[in-house]
């Protein structure tokens, strides 16, 4: 009814006046009415679930404490992948990272192992296989995490600090 008056009162407003009254998309409508007709707790409670949903994308993340010690003594059964573009490793890349694009990551994880091994140079990680994501300042590691997760990898970590903060630590300066 709400939908049915407002169609009305945006006739009637531009019949009577000269200028076209804005128009104003019927989804934009749908939603403003459909959350107001929510009490405040049923909108605290479809805000908590969105949030919970969202968090199940979240990656565990790893800080530079937790990072170095597995770079120091590299396992073949745990990952750290730089998902940074090629030109960007060029500048300086942590120990024992593999370079896995963030661009070309998705359609990676598609590849069958030994076509994987031949394009990348590494084993394809495995669905439960310990896998760090970094980047240049932890944006796209974050995006890596979130793309691995929603490709069945479970046990993903993210180093959201990424070279930025590697190299500050390690006394390397990053390139700009």
């Amino acid at each position: 009814m709400h939908r049915l008056a407002f169609a009305r009162s945006a006739a009637v407003a531009r019949s009577l006046t000269h200028v076209r009254a804005p128009v104003v998309s019927p989804r934009i409508v749908l939603q403003a009415r459909y959350e107001s007709t929510k009490t405040p707790d049923e909108r605290k409670k479809a805000l908590e679930a969105r949030d919970k949903l969202q968090a199940d994308w979240d990656a565990k993340v790893i800080t530079y404490e937790e990072l170095k010690p597995k770079t120091l003594q590299p396992s073949p059964d745990k990952y750290l992948i730089d998902v940074r573009e090629p030109d960007e490793v060029l500048q300086g890349s942590i120990p024992s990272a593999v370079n896995l694009p963030l661009s070309v990551l998705s359609s990676a994880l598609h590849l069958p192992p030994s076509e994987f091994k031949e394009k990348f140079g590494f084993e394809k990680p495995r669905p439960n296989q310990e896998i760090t994501f970094y980047c240049r300042s932890g944006k796209r590691s974050t995006t890596a995490a979130d793309v691995a997760k929603r490709n069945g990898y479970t046990n993903i970590l993210n180093y959201k600090g990424s070279w930025l903060e590697w190299s500050s630590r390690e006394g390397q300066k990053p390139a700009a």
